[in-house]
């Protein structure tokens, strides 16, 4: 090891230290034992015998020695390593992190260690210890890695894995910040004697802690799983992920036992020492994953990915090779032509192409069902200020935006390969070599991880945690799983685009209600009949690309029957919704009205699925119309929400 690696393991483990005698404090209520700052009690050392002094004094003194280690990184980068100026730059950025996390520790003080300073002071320093993880495991890489890698797709579910751990933890704070909250069950797991309770504004922080515990534990051990399958070729990742997956569990019992032992000091201090370690492990195991794979190159000039479950594993599966599939989309070469020579991108190119990874009409489609959802909601917050409510729904708009764009500029990076073979997509930016594909993942992750901290931080955790998980729906169930796999793909994958609803409501409430989940329906219903539609259009694409769209797989008649009976359901769903929120006429008589002319499209479809070219005709019309539905009926939940008219 270089004396800069040795320096950033020796930064690493103090932070984990650093941490752990932090949760000593708050478990034995030293927090207060120095109610001065940076004095304790007007002394620089406090007086013997007074053990909560001491302890605040130790978890002090190992912050400023953390902060010297800290000031070491970007010194020793500058003096042994000119050739890696990102580590230097980090370095910084990890010295102005550390002064942050200082601040805050003295605002904790000052503030008597209230709820929220305790969880911004937990969430920095997480931030902080990910940050130097990043530091370390880039330390043992190349400075440049250049050239075209295998796929990434291994480093978006450890991404994946790390965010969802970096809210948990950010839940787990929410409890010790909610009073009585962390004993609001005597029982574990059960709550209360059931699984399922009555969510209320007591419970409600250790119910969602709990959720989020299980769901995160699924992710966790599946990514275990899946290395120790596909990456008995690095080990590293091996280890680090089969730690995360290892520890994880253990985490969760050591969450039971606080709740069984009354919250002793040990368990508190276990639960949060293994929660610090595990995320630690889950960003150490993206970085190592990212540049294991950009030091895999592509041996033959395709497309990166010849791997297990990678890109060309996907092509290969619908009976073409992806080179050779590419090879004929790309055509014979020009005589004459030299690439080499072309202009480099402008840089109002290159943002446009940035732009253009992430769909923006397709998020426009998506934000149109979430405010209507706030709208809903909003009737059961009595009393909420119309400033707070509209800073909400600025805030969630802008997050659900970046999220969509995130999730959008993934799905570009992994169907690059058929993008380039369809017609609709070949001028997309990874098609059209106007980005590289590392950077397009690189800029969706990023995305994500903006989108998630900016609703956590304005919106609420909850909301936070559902736009998470809306991202990795799209992306890993639908893009990474079904898309290539089942012509089911877009009735499961459509769950993704029927959150919005889901995550505007509970922006407003902090919960979800049964209105929501219908509105969820309501948009999950409507997804198969647009998106079929379109498919109907273009299954000439899928069917080139190897995707098995409905279209494609049973044909036109049968697609247009489906679209028929998911219209049915869809037009069932929009009156009960209509009945379960208590909604008026002005929604009753959209509505029928819309559903009408929506079972009609579908039904002439139907009637004309014999005919190819007449039924791509009506499938066109019913596309169109499908998305003036869904807007319209939205519309009309936002004004019934406001002017609600009784109906008997």
């Amino acid at each position: 090891m270089t004396r800069f690696q040795k320096l950033a393991a020796v930064t690493v483990a103090t932070t984990l230290v650093l941490v752990t005698i932090g949760v000593v404090v708050r478990a034995t209520d030293s927090g207060l034992g120095c109610p001065d700052w940076p004095l304790c009690n007007g002394q620089v050392i406090p007086a013997l015998g007074d053990l909560n002094a001491w302890l605040e004094w130790i978890h002090r003194d190992v912050a400023a020695i953390l902060g010297l280690l800290i000031l070491g990184l970007p010194i020793l980068a500058w003096r042994d390593h000119h050739d890696r100026r990102s580590q230097f730059w980090l370095g910084i950025g990890a010295v102005i992190l550390v002064g942050f996390q200082a601040w805050l520790g003295e605002e904790t003080v000052r503030l008597g260690n209230s709820g929220e300073s305790v969880t911004a002071h937990l969430a920095s320093a997480m931030a902080l210890l990910g940050l130097l993880v990043y530091i370390l495991a880039r330390s043992f890489y190349p400075a440049r890695v250049g050239g075209q890698s295998v796929s990434q797709r291994f480093t978006l579910l450890a991404a994946f894995g790390a965010t969802t751990t970096y809210a948990l933890l950010l839940f787990g704070s929410h409890v010790t910040a909610t009073p009585d909250a962390a004993l609001v069950f005597p029982d574990w797991p059960l709550m209360g004697g059931t699984l399922f309770p009555a969510i209320t504004s007591v419970d409600s922080a250790q119910v969602l802690h709990r959720y989020v515990a299980a769901i995160v534990g699924v992710i966790v051990v599946g990514i275990g799983l899946i290395a120790w399958r596909t990456q008995r070729g690095h080990p590293a990742i091996v280890r680090l992920a089969l730690l995360g997956a290892v520890l994880l569990p253990i985490e969760v019992v050591i969450g039971g036992l606080q709740v069984l032992t009354q919250l002793s000091g040990w368990t508190q201090t276990l639960h949060v020492a293994l929660g610090a370690g595990i995320w630690a492990a889950l960003v150490g195991l993206t970085v190592v994953s990212y540049f294991s794979a950009r030091m895999t190159l592509v041996p033959d000039g395709g497309l990166p990915g010849r791997g297990v479950g990678s890109d060309s594993d996907d092509a290969r599966r619908f009976g073409a090779t992806t080179s050779s599939a590419v090879a004929r989309a790309a055509g014979p070469a020009r005589p004459g032509l030299v690439t080499s020579a072309a202009a480099p991108p402008t840089r109002r190119a290159t943002i446009r192409a940035y732009i253009a990874l992430t769909k923006p009409r397709i998020i426009e489609l998506l934000l149109v069902t979430t405010v209507p959802a706030m709208v809903l909601a909003t009737r059961q917050v009595p009393g909420i200020q119309i400033g707070n409510w509209a800073w909400l729904v600025v805030w969630t708009m802008v997050g659900g935006t970046l999220a969509a764009g995130s999730a959008n500029a993934i799905n570009c990076y992994l169907d690059r390969d058929i993008d380039l073979l369809m017609t609709r997509t070949r001028r997309r930016p990874l098609p059209a070599h106007e980005v590289e594909p590392e950077r397009a993942v690189v800029f969706g992750i990023v995305l994500g991880v903006i989108s998630f901290a900016l609703m956590a931080w304005f919106v609420n955790l909850l909301a936070a945690f559902l736009t998470l998980l809306a991202i990795a729906f799209y992306v890993v169930v639908y893009t990474m799983i079904l898309k290539r796999t089942t012509p089911q793909n877009i009735v499961i994958g459509g769950a993704a685009g029927a959150l919005p609803p889901v995550i505007g409501w509970a922006a407003v409430t902090g919960g979800v209600q049964l209105p929501a989940v219908l509105l969820f329906a309501l948009v999950f219903y409507w997804t198969p009949p647009h998106f079929w539609a379109l498919s109907l259009r273009i299954r000439k694409d899928y069917a080139a690309a190897g995707v098995p769209m409905l279209p494609v797989v049973r044909g036109v008649p049968e697609t247009t029957r489906q679209i028929g009976l998911y219209t049915i359901l869809l037009v069932a769903i929009s009156l009960i919704l209509w009945a379960v929120a208590h909604m008026g006429a002005i929604y009753l008589v959209s509505a029928l009205v819309l559903g009408a002319v929506f079972l009609r499209q579908a039904y002439v479809l139907w009637r004309q699925g014999t005919s190819p070219e007449r039924s791509t005709a009506q499938a066109i019309r019913l596309y169109k119309y499908s998305i003036t539905y869904l807007s319209l009926l939205m519309l009309a939940v936002a004004i019934d929400a406001l002017v609600v008219i009784r109906v008997g």
